[in-house]
């Protein structure tokens, strides 16, 4: 009884099972928050400082008209395929179920590449923009092709990268253009061998420099799809993927 002044201590005092329910219901919502899955956060990733070089040069190409309509559509059909087979055929697994499949401080392997980027990429610009003040009209009509492809190749192997795409998708990308880069590479060398000594040909010694050097990114390049990329690097690729693919059905 209270005496009419108001509940005493035990009036406002909970019974043991009230009091127990009481916490649990205070307890529950910690416990939710603790269970639930947290996913995790992607930060936003910017182009990185290759991607954005390659970005310019396809950029800088594409207003000098001197690429072809089927290579933009190449490279726009490349995007919107490279999305739907990450879709249908080489979705992405956990990051750590799917690992690189070089160690990208192998010191051979950075040397390759910087040949392939010297030959491919740097070279190629040099003599498109000499040949700006020679006047050869051709031979930069001829390489701007393959600098283009390849340095949308670059651009499209970024993107691969940044955006969590499989395995499968970041091989996909040099070995799609590498096919298609060979046939610019032969249009490139038989225009350089055909190529008449005239006002728009540029100096003698360009026609040997444009020789050289289509006939150097010919052999690179075929080597590179046909000794490296098809007959060691997807291979080794789709093991990687699929042995982690197996793991994470099991």
């Amino acid at each position: 009884m209270s005496g009419g002044v108001g509940p005493t201590g035990c009036d406002i005092s909970l019974p043991k099972e009230q009091e127990l329910n009481y916490k649990e219901k205070q307890d529950q919502p910690l416990k939710n928050n603790l269970n639930k899955p947290t996913t995790p956060q992607h930060k936003v990733e910017f182009l990185s400082f290759n991607q954005l070089n390659s970005l310019a040069v396809v950029i800088v190409l594409s207003a000098s008209g001197m690429v072809s309509p089927e290579d933009f559509a190449f490279v726009f059909f490349s995007l919107i395929y490279m999305y739907f087979i990450s879709k249908v055929a080489f979705p992405s697994l956990q990051p750590s179920r799917d690992p690189q499949v070089f160690n990208p401080q192998n010191k051979l392997l950075q040397l390759y590449v910087f040949i392939g980027a010297t030959i491919g990429l740097f070279t190629p610009i040099a003599y498109i923009l000499e040949g700006v003040f020679e006047g050869d009209k051709e031979g930069i009509k001829a390489a701007a092709p393959h600098v283009f492809l390849l340095a949308s190749q670059v651009f499209m192997e970024g993107v691969a990268s940044s955006q969590r795409f499989s395995a499968p998708i970041r091989a996909f990308v040099p070995a799609f253009y590498n096919s298609r880069r060979i046939f610019t590479i032969v249009d490139w060398l038989r225009s350089e061998v055909y190529k008449i000594n005239d006002e728009q040909s540029g100096s003698a010694w360009r026609i040997y420099v444009g020789r050289a050097l289509a006939m150097a990114n010919m052999a690179f390049w075929c080597f590179n799809l046909f000794g490296f990329l098809l007959p060691v690097y997807l291979p080794k690729v789709l093991k990687v993927y699929y042995s982690g693919y197996n793991q994470k059905e099991r």
